[in-house]
């Protein structure tokens, strides 16, 4: 069987992007000052997942990504208080009218955060277990 692991992002300042992904639920387990690249590496991970997020720090390289090019995205089970939860943090939730986005009954209900760099993070609450896995994410 093959695993997926982990998802490396480079991050122009490491202190506040520990911190940020901190406030979402992430766990620093592992931090390396001098990888054998010359990068300093966080490594950040949720209780329950297997795959961890690897934040990349390098003070020669000018963090540029193309608008909507990648997200990460994290599963919760009370979408409501854990975006309010967030918004306590300061953090912003959008869109603007996430709340009401959701109709009665739906499916599928998710949010989105941005990172210090830019980087979206979806946010949408999971399904009950015993659900397909191909029933619990819809429209992300």
């Amino acid at each position: 069987m093959i695993y997926f692991l982990h998802t490396r992002i480079r991050v122009s300042d490491l202190e506040e992007t520990i911190a940020f992904y901190e406030k979402l639920g992430f766990k620093l387990t592992r931090r390396t000052d001098k990888s054998p690249a010359g990068n300093q590496l966080a490594f950040l991970e949720l209780d329950g997942s297997d795959h961890f997020l690897e934040l990349c720090y390098s003070p020669d390289f000018k963090v540029e990504f193309p608008e909507d090019l990648m997200h990460t995205a994290v599963g919760v089970p009370d979408i409501m208080a854990y975006c309010d939860n967030l918004e306590k943090s300061d953090i912003e939730i959008w869109p603007d009218d996430w709340r009401e986005a959701f109709p009665s009954g739906a499916k599928s209900k998710m949010a989105f955060v941005t990172d210090p760099d830019g980087y979206e993070v979806e946010i949408l609450e999971r399904a009950p277990e015993g659900t397909k896995s191909e029933d619990k994410v819809l429209d992300s």
